[in-house]
């Protein structure tokens, strides 16, 4: 088992606050922490579930070719051949790539994606929609974190990159997931007998950056899932797992369906001891 590139429960509970952080923009999509273990499992889901994991509306042509140009400036070329430059780019990369657009209603909606690791929702749904109906189903998320976020797509300038974690558990190695369903029911049925095997982490890594031609911006999802053993080696890991686990808003856990593999997990924490 390698050890897990992001351990975000390190630093608290979730919350609902944006908690975007600047990096060096030369770390925004290398090093590639899931290449070797999702890239070509990636390209099999982009063929074969195209119409479920790429989109692009009318209008994001310039976008989208300012956007792949980034990512093979950073990343290198696809692997393959690709029907769009957007799919092209996300060949080159674990991440998946989302463009929001500013529209002329002021409301940044989402216009082309390629999305193959979604973590419980529908490209299909999404497209389109402003932030407030990309974040609508989160408790608490409109207006104030929308409107936070909105600011902060006004304000960031090319050049700069910005990044945030996100995280659960799931019973299960699976990238390519668009509902939650299947999860519940297999955890629903796991015993507490070796919890600690039958549960990994998945950890978002999210970016955003704006666009210097277009003012588009794009942002990132890379997926990393690794055996909830891995992440938790010692003593010290599993305390701050339990911390975070406990800490999160309950409303919030709700929402992230943490209760349907809340016994689960404590049975995993008593046997990482």
């Amino acid at each position: 088992m390698r050890r897990p590139p992001y351990l975000p429960f390190l630093n608290g509970p979730l919350s609902l606050a944006p908690g975007l952080k600047p990096i060096p923009p030369e770390t925004w999509l290398t090093p590639d922490t899931e290449a070797e273990t999702w890239l070509p499992a990636k390209h099999i889901v982009m063929r074969s579930h195209r119409g479920e994991v790429y989109g692009a509306r009318a209008g994001s042509e310039a976008a989208v070719q300012e956007a792949a140009a980034m990512v093979h400036a950073a990343a290198g070329p696809g692997q393959g051949d690709w029907l769009s430059p957007l799919e092209a780019a996300a060949s080159a990369v674990s991440d998946d790539l989302c463009i929001l657009i500013k529209a002329n209603d002021g409301l940044w909606r989402l216009e082309a994606a390629s999305l193959c690791a979604p973590t419980f929702w529908l490209l299909a749904e999404k497209l389109g929609e402003p932030l407030g109906g990309l974040h609508g189903p989160v408790p608490g998320a409109n207006p104030g974190m929308v409107e936070r976020i909105h600011r902060m797509f006004d304000a960031l300038r090319p050049g700069q990159v910005l990044e945030r974690f996100n995280w659960t558990v799931q019973p299960g190695e699976a990238r390519f997931t668009p509902s939650q369903a299947p999860f519940r029911q297999i955890a629903a049925a796991l015993p507490e007998t070796g919890a600690l095997d039958a549960l990994w982490l998945r950890v978002e890594r999210q970016t955003i950056r704006k666009l210097a031609d277009t003012g588009a911006v794009m942002f990132t999802i890379r997926v990393a899932v690794d055996p909830l053993r891995a992440a938790l080696p010692d003593a010290a890991h599993v305390d701050a797992f339990r911390a975070a686990w406990e800490g999160i808003d309950p409303v919030l856990a709700g929402y992230k369906g943490w209760p349907h593999y809340d016994r689960l997990v404590r049975a995993a924490l008593a046997g990482a001891r």
